[in-house]
């Protein structure tokens, strides 16, 4: 997995927009990011997941998938590794993070 491909999936989300954050792109859903990518580093991405979800996809795939650091990743933000991750697994992710701050219209059209 690429930079380049973790973003065309975000983007292929509803409604979903790249907007530059903190020095490192965003994905959003009227104003809520639900991922980003280039942090901690250009090979990681990261999904905003609820902490049952985030447990389910580390414990599923170890190699791809851990905990960020501190209160954010108790919160359920997951670092994805991308060059171990596969296009499917991360579409799932996604669609996950992307439901999670997408208003429930927008959320019902996929």
């Amino acid at each position: 997995m690429t930079a380049d491909e973790f973003r065309a999936i975000a983007l292929s989300l509803p409604e979903a927009v790249e907007i530059g954050h903190m020095g490192h792109p965003d994905f959003r859903v009227r104003k809520k990011i639900f991922a980003t990518l280039g942090y901690p580093d250009d090979d990681h991405g990261m999904v905003k997941l609820m902490p049952d979800q985030q447990q389910l996809f580390i414990e599923k795939q170890p190699k791809v998938f851990s905990r960020s650091k501190g209160k954010w990743g108790l919160g359920g933000s997951t670092h994805v590794y991308l060059p171990a991750a596969n296009a499917k697994v991360l579409r799932e992710a996604l669609i996950l993070a992307w439901r999670l701050v997408a208003p429930a219209a927008v959320a019902a059209t996929l």
